[in-house]
């Protein structure tokens, strides 16, 4: 089992930036790659970025790319995601994942967390 739990979640201004934070435990997490995923009222929930295990690969969700960086800390079993350069549309509760195949896709992901609400205003 890994257990995972995000922070750094709240209020944002647009063109402003947040730090997520995700503290891992339990199993090996760093045999694990790592995800982002976010869900809006009344959307599908989306991938936003995904980090392999020694952090040498990472991808993003297209809505995101160029402002939103992944990043992990395998001695600390922490994955982070800095969002720069928000705006409303990125309003959303975020979710970390753990899983053992790379990919965007939800279903490949074995663990998540419980989310962190993130809101932008204009």
């Amino acid at each position: 089992q890994v257990q995972l739990v995000e922070s750094g979640g709240g209020l944002a201004q647009a063109g402003g930036s947040l730090r997520l934070s995700c503290a891992a435990s339990g199993r090996t997490v760093n045999a694990y790659y790592m995800g982002w995923f976010r869900q809006a009222p009344g959307k599908e929930r989306e991938f936003v970025a995904i980090i392999s295990f020694s952090g040498g690969s990472t991808d993003y969700g297209d809505s995101v790319k160029g402002r939103f960086t992944i990043s992990r800390d395998n001695a600390k079993n922490t994955v982070y995601l800095q969002m720069n350069s928000l705006s409303p549309e990125d309003t959303a509760v975020y979710y970390c994942a753990a899983g053992k195949r790379y990919g965007s896709g939800k279903d490949l992901y074995d663990y998540w967390g419980q989310g962190t609400q993130v809101t932008v205003s204009s």
